[in-house]
């Protein structure tokens, strides 16, 4: 068995995570990591990651129900990004589409909305 390969945190403490559908390969979100998550994402089997604008550790989907299950966690050469595979329930994201990346930079929609965000978050 290899061992756990150190990641690089850097001086904010924080890594990027891309989120890829583990089966589809499309990619879902990225999002930020702190130690604290990627230590609750290994040990819960759901993605956890951290909020720069709430400054707090998120699982997520604990608000709308749409869980990332992890398939396999990978870090890239450097060891400063990481690679979440997982399953994804519902939407990744929280406009309601299934991916953080549906539309162009034209501003073409071109992703699937899944979930309609105001049954889901109400009017935040």
């Amino acid at each position: 068995m290899d061992d756990d390969v150190s990641v690089d945190f850097g001086e904010d403490g924080l890594v990027p995570a891309v989120a890829q559908d583990a089966e589809s390969g499309e990619v879902l979100m990225l999002a930020y990591v702190s130690p604290e998550a990627l230590e609750c994402t290994r040990e819960t089997g759901r993605a956890h990651y951290y909020s720069r604008s709430r400054d707090e550790l998120w699982e997520k989907g604990a608000t709308s129900g749409h869980v990332q299950e992890i398939e396999e966690v990978r870090v890239d050469c450097d060891a400063d990004t990481l690679l979440y595979l997982v399953a994804q329930e519902g939407g990744a994201c929280h406009t309601g589409h299934r991916s953080c990346f549906y539309r162009t930079i034209e501003g073409e929609n071109v992703g699937e909305e899944v979930y309609d965000p105001d049954d889901v978050y109400g009017d935040e």
